[in-house]
């Protein structure tokens, strides 16, 4: 009788198994011991996730659940009835769409051989990191489609400072590193990526560009907010301050990450209240705004004009984003110097932009805007889409 109540008390135990609903499901522990470790989830991928198949790359436990009983069997050993505590966990199981192995991706800002060092000239290259918005999914395709376009991106790149003649490079930050969830509803659905691996990819790939410009002169980067990185609640309502922004968040991280790295990088953000940031190469004021601030690109030009009067943005060349395609454009012109002052809108690196080609009917190509500033200004020549 003993050996068939003890049958019996196992048989009543709830045990392991996984539930599917689309791109979600629940895995549960079944009945498992004190020295089971529901936090450990390397440990529950390895122990009961992968008999089901679960792989760790590509889906994402999250425990919602857990249950704790008495329950008296009997002590094989002993042969006797003693009173055991069993537990059992149930986990939100998320498969992305598009997996991504994170670790390869920071392996990445590991050492390179220096570029040998070539004959330079006083003038500081400009390259325009504009609208990433890493996680979005469109007509462009999704996280694959992205992350090899900006690889392709980078080594046209490599091969443009391998050819230029400058001692200084400047990696202007546009905004939209990231797509986010709260601009509008649809994000929930053509997001490839959580918040949090936004984040990671983003700050990932932006590090690879830092290095690869750092190993060829020093860098300054500058970054400011913009709407798709904007801390929101509530729709377009900002829940904190301008500068509570996941663009500025990313630029901190890389820079602390830069510390230890001792790399010949410089960072500059705006400040909790600001949306702009100016920064003065080789005379040259550059003025930096994602362009959120305007409906269209064609009012860009009055808005600059009004900050220009604020005191806040009194730059010889500004460069925005935003808009998703390239343009170069005077406008205005300098009362010292005499010369133009000219609006650089930074073409799109992401996977396009069917609510812009609809709305403005634009969209254009993903490419890397580069130019140059020498000891004379802006060089209007060297604008250059990668």
């Amino acid at each position: 009788m003993g050996d068939a109540a003890d049958d019996a008390a196992k048989a009543e135990q709830p045990t392991a198994r996984l539930e599917w609903s689309g791109n979600q499901g629940e895995l549960s522990t079944g009945a498992v011991d004190a020295s089971f470790d529901p936090s450990d989830l390397t440990g529950v991928f390895e122990k009961i996730g992968r008999k089901f198949g679960l792989n760790p790359e590509v889906d994402r436990l999250e425990l919602c659940a857990g249950t704790l009983w008495e329950q008296r069997s009997r002590n094989r050993e002993t042969d006797e009835f003693e009173t055991v505590m069993l537990y059992a966990y149930r986990y939100k199981v998320v498969k992305s769409s598009l997996p991504v192995h994170l670790p390869a991706l920071y392996a990445e800002q590991g050492y390179r051989k220096p570029v040998k060092a070539k004959q330079s000239a006083e003038a500081t290259v400009v390259v325009c990191w504009a609208d990433i918005q890493t996680g979005k999914v469109d007509h462009l395709g999704g996280l694959k489609e992205l992350l090899e376009r900006l690889d392709q991106k980078r080594d046209a790149l490599d091969a443009y400072l391998k050819t230029a003649s400058f001692d200084h490079i400047v990696i202007a930050d546009c905004g939209d590193l990231i797509e986010g969830f709260s601009n509008f509803p649809a994000q929930h659905r053509t997001n490839a990526l959580s918040i949090m691996d936004q984040i990671d990819v983003a700050a990932t790939e932006m590090w690879k560009t830092i290095t690869l410009c750092e190993r060829h002169a020093p860098v300054d980067v500058l970054s400011i907010p913009s709407n798709h990185c904007a801390w929101r609640r509530d729709g377009k309502n900002l829940a904190g301050k301008v500068g509570d922004d996941w663009g500025l968040h990313i630029s901190k991280s890389l820079e602390r990450r830069n510390e230890d790295a001792k790399r010949n990088v410089t960072f500059h953000r705006t400040g909790d209240w600001e949306e702009t940031l100016q920064f003065d190469v080789r005379g040259t004021r550059l003025g930096l705004a994602h362009g959120h601030q305007v409906n269209n690109p064609d009012q860009i030009k009055n808005w600059w004009a009004k900050m220009t009067h604020a005191g806040v943005l009194d730059c010889h060349v500004l460069v925005t984003g935003h808009f998703h395609f390239a343009s170069l454009r005077p406008s205005g012109r300098d009362a010292v110097t005499q010369k133009s002052r000219w609006h650089v809108q930074a073409s799109t690196l992401d996977n396009g932009s069917a609510w812009v080609r609809n709305k403005m009917g634009e969209d254009g190509d993903p490419a890397l805007t580069v130019f140059q500033i020498n000891n004379d200004g802006f060089d209007v020549q060297s604008f250059a889409l990668l």
